[in-house]
């Protein structure tokens, strides 16, 4: 039968919150990072041919 939870807290509530945002900080600024190099062309991961 089904029973209802029990409410989560605030606190536990913005702990996982600031978690998700922390993770999404962190993608950003290596996807920042690695157009900055691409753009600069001192990229050591991708290859791409010199235009002409």
């Amino acid at each position: 039968m089904a029973v209802p939870k029990k409410r989560t807290s605030i606190s536990k509530k913005r702990i996982r919150k600031n978690i998700w945002k922390k993770k999404a900080y962190w993608t950003a600024l290596k996807a920042f990072s690695l157009s900055k190099s691409l753009s600069t062309r001192s990229s050591k991961s991708f290859f791409y041919t010199p235009n002409k």
